[in-house]
């Protein structure tokens, strides 16, 4: 095909952040739906269902990305409803619990993510975000929750950088 990978065949660092979070502790989603925002390989709502979320439905605005959140829902056991189509600019997904895995990267989607995070806590949904500090994050705005050693895209073998799970401040 030529170029690089899509940007979704790499595990980026905020994800893996989040699905750690996830998987150590369950019981924030724990017989919950969540809405994986921005899902790319489907990492995060893998960890969210292996951590006993009662569904996920993973949302991205490219159809090769959500077909490969459903292969590899398919290698890990789990199934995951998938969402073609901007979450930002749409209704608020349906579920409980919001999950935003990276994607603070650029300033103009840091700003429709701060406010669509911000509409979903307004409704009284939890969200949760992992990023690895990228310079449009607005840590004003969020409270630290957790941090974990992680590898990131473009990153040489086996560095590792520091990457938070996030919620809003009250």
């Amino acid at each position: 095909m030529g170029g690089p990978p899509p940007y979704f065949a790499y595990p980026w660092a905020g994800g893996i952040a989040l699905a750690r979070y996830l998987l150590a502790n369950p019981g924030l989603v724990a017989g919950r739906a969540v809405a994986d925002i921005g899902a790319g390989s489907g990492l995060v709502s893998i960890a969210a269902l292996q951590a006993g979320a009662a569904g996920a439905t993973a949302h991205d605005c490219d159809t090769r990305a959500l077909a490969t959140v459903r292969l590899n829902a398919r290698a890990n056991g789990v199934t995951i409803t998938t969402c073609l189509g901007d979450a930002l600019s749409g209704p608020l997904p349906d579920a409980p619990v919001i999950l935003i895995g990276d994607l603070f990267y650029d300033d103009a989607l840091a700003c429709g993510t701060l406010a669509f995070a911000r509409a979903c806590a307004g409704a009284g949904r939890l969200v949760l975000i992992g990023d690895p500090g990228r310079a449009p994050l607005p840590l004003a705005a969020l409270r630290l929750l957790a941090e974990h050693e992680v590898p990131d895209m473009g990153d040489s073998p086996g560095k590792t950088r520091s990457a938070g799970v996030y919620t809003l401040r009250d």
